[in-house]
């Protein structure tokens, strides 16, 4: 899963790095044509990860996510072809919903095979990924540089042929037996002490907004009727803000309020992917359970506030003074990165009812995908707008959003806890 997931990634960023080139130079497609498309596609991705949950509740998880490859493999041939720009939006949203929608199997299906090191599965995950963006990104360099529609047609088909690859790869590792996520359900020991919840199997308390029935999944529920965990996936949104800090703020707020040289903002992504790939996997050993995930949403938001304040005072500070605090900064991004690739997902396997976890795992990955489609915005229409203070502003937000969330979800832990350890109500006889 480790080399699917790399190889995947290499041809995502092979796409990403070419993908605006290739709708201006190659369709002909203007800048708001290409905002639209991409905003478009955003959007449709919203809708990936719950539909894929959804389904991943009903049919094998490697099937699906076989399919949701085969499915990128085949929009991005049509792309080969397609020039019309009505087609052409919903060509590339498809895409994304694909896209969207294979990353949330493929981390359903990882987490059913790494079973209770799912931590450390996460943390190789995302060293894997960020080698995979790398390399793609690499790739794509060498045809940006040659510029022809053939070059970047060739850069399309290395994409295409990647999900192939990924597909077979995931054809050939072999499903645990049954549907459902298999995480390991934890002894008295464990449900008692500070080493982590008991397995979420039962209901939240009326307190948490959701009624006992609600944890419990039982039948006619589900994530969208669980006003607990949509509380989490709601907060989780601002938690993911640390991918468009890192891609969009901190660039754009270099080329537009400091004087730090332009050259320097490659050197933010070779930061952050030489600390993902070194560091990932200690800080996933320091957060094993769902409590120790709960801690470490506070250190997000720490991380965070700090991130923000070193980029308002950024543009005081001269060439030397500006480059030292952004690149401080994009080191700030990364520590938040590595702690919320681990918190966020152990939070959300451990806080769903396992009867309908892929269900709430799907709606979990929501988060992301809405923070991609929204975080660029808040970042660049209000953010950079209101200037330094608008970075405290978001700074602190984050934080104090970061303390609600750690909050809410150790008393969501509690609530399944107590109810783990109280014995059944025997059935009343006929």
């Amino acid at each position: 899963m480790l080399l699917a997931q790399l190889l995947d990634r290499a041809g995502t960023g092979v796409w990403a790095a070419a993908c605006v080139l290739y709708f201006t130079f190659v369709i002909g497609l203007d800048a708001g044509q290409v905002g639209l498309l991409l905003g478009a596609s955003g959007v449709a991705g919203i809708a990936g990860s719950p539909l894929a949950g959804h389904l991943a509740d009903r049919f094998p998880v490697r099937s699906l996510l076989i399919g949701a490859h085969l499915l990128r493999l085949g929009t991005l041939c049509l792309m080969l072809v397609v020039t019309d720009f009505a087609l052409l939006l919903l060509v590339v949203a498809v895409t994304h919903l694909g896209d969207r929608g294979a990353k949330t199997l493929e981390m359903l299906f990882a987490t059913r095979v790494a079973g209770d090191r799912r931590a450390t599965y996460q943390a190789l995950s995302r060293s894997s990924a960020n080698a995979g963006y790398a390399l793609g990104a690499g790739l794509a360099a060498i045809g940006l540089a040659v510029g022809t529609r053939g070059a970047y047609q060739v850069l399309i088909l290395a994409d295409a042929l990647s999900f192939l690859v990924v597909a077979a790869l995931v054809w050939r590792t072999k499903e645990p037996r049954g549907r459902g996520l298999v995480v390991p359900p934890a002894g008295p020991a464990e449900a008692a002490g500070p080493a982590g919840p008991a397995e979420a199997a039962g209901p939240a308390g009326p307190a948490d907004g959701t009624g006992p029935a609600a944890a419990a999944a039982p039948a006619g529920r589900g994530p969208w009727r669980d006003r607990g965990y949509l509380r989490f996936v709601l907060l989780d949104i601002p938690m993911h803000l640390d991918d468009s800090i890192l891609g969009i703020g901190i660039p754009l707020w270099l080329v537009g309020r400091t004087e730090a040289p332009h050259e320097l903002i490659p050197a933010f992504l070779v930061v952050n992917t030489v600390l993902v790939v070194l560091l990932q996997l200690q800080v996933s050993a320091r957060v094993e359970t769902a409590r120790q995930a709960a801690g470490a949403v506070a250190l997000y938001g720490v991380a965070t506030f700090a991130c923000c304040a070193l980029l308002a005072g950024a543009g005081a500070g001269g060439v030397w003074g500006a480059s030292a605090a952004l690149l401080a900064a994009a080191v700030l991004a990364t520590a938040a990165e590595l702690v919320r690739s681990v918190s966020s997902w152990e939070l959300a396997v451990r806080l769903a009812p396992k009867e309908a976890r892929a269900s709430y795992l799907g709606v979990a990955g929501m988060a992301q995908s809405v923070q991609k489609s929204a975080g660029p915005l808040l970042l660049t229409g209000v953010v950079m707008a209101a200037g330094p203070a608008g970075w405290l502003a978001l700074g602190t937000a984050v934080a104090g959003l970061s303390l609600v969330q750690r909050r809410s979800s150790l008393r969501r832990l509690d609530r399944l806890e107590r109810l783990e350890r109280t014995p059944p109500v025997p059935a009343a006889s006929g």
